[in-house]
């Protein structure tokens, strides 16, 4: 059965892939065109030295040399039906670990709650402290610090929310589900509000002459796209989850 969760989770992982694809094309790559018209205007150049060093950079990168069209085309729909899949994957994997054990829910509400906690820990919270930025804000040399501090953020959000589930399932049986939860779900808050005021701000758009409302655009369609991934896991491997699981307990009665 193992087999059979993790198989559907995949398959159902490339459809929102697909529909990510499509509604990133639609609402994220206008905003990433605008990005990079207002970079190639200069809008963000730092002199024209340092303009002089990223063009010698670029000329030496062999991923420079990727027209627009590849990268929102093949490129766009490689990324997010990878995504897709990864992510189909795994909360297949996590469901068929914890469907009986967490609660007395049916295997869609189940699925459904795995997928609202993966999109909290593992994209809403991460992105609040540190929000995508288009091509045309942050310097190349920072990249590196960038994601580090990005993946910290991730996985302390990721392992607060195993502590507050914890918590919670400690909690259920003396107090029980409903005030067990809240108290869950207050301790994972407290916790990532904790570390987002320990971690380091890093804010490359003061002072570079990026539009506001293009970078408030950008960074919503990036939210957007991979909440579209999410939703359609939640709501089809959920379906495809509970028939599993209904077919295998008639063959077992059977």
């Amino acid at each position: 059965m193992m087999g059979q969760l993790l198989l559907r989770g995949m398959l159902v992982g490339i459809l929102a892939g697909l529909l990510a694809f499509g509604f990133a094309r639609v609402f994220g790559e206008p905003q990433v065109a605008r990005a990079v018209a207002l970079e190639g205007e200069g809008g963000h150049h730092h002199g024209e030295a340092e303009a002089g060093e990223h063009d010698h950079d670029a000329a030496h990168d062999p991923g420079a040399g990727i027209s627009r069209g590849t990268q929102a085309g093949i490129g766009l729909l490689t990324g997010t039906t990878v995504y897709g899949v990864a992510l189909g994957g795994v909360l297949a994997l996590v469901f068929a670990g914890v469907q009986g054990r967490l609660s007395a829910l049916r295997p869609r509400a189940t699925v459904a709650l795995l997928a609202l906690g993966g999109f909290v820990a593992l994209v809403l919270v991460p992105g609040l402290k540190y929000p995508a930025n288009p091509p045309a804000v942050g310097s190349p040399e920072t990249i590196g610090i960038r994601t580090a501090t990005f993946f910290m953020m991730l996985l302390f959000s990721v392992g607060a929310m195993i502590l507050g589930v914890m918590i919670a399932r400690h909690l259920t049986a003396a107090h029980g589900a409903w005030t067990a939860w809240l108290v869950g779900i207050g301790a994972y808050v407290v916790l990532v509000a904790l570390v987002m005021l320990m971690m380091p701000t890093l804010d490359e758009v003061s002072g570079s002459g990026f539009p506001a409302g293009t970078l408030w655009e950008f960074r919503l369609a990036s939210l957007a796209i991979r909440a579209v991934v999410w939703a359609v896991l939640g709501i089809g491997f959920g379906i495809a989850a509970e028939r599993v699981l209904a077919r295998g307990n008639h063959q077992a009665r059977a």
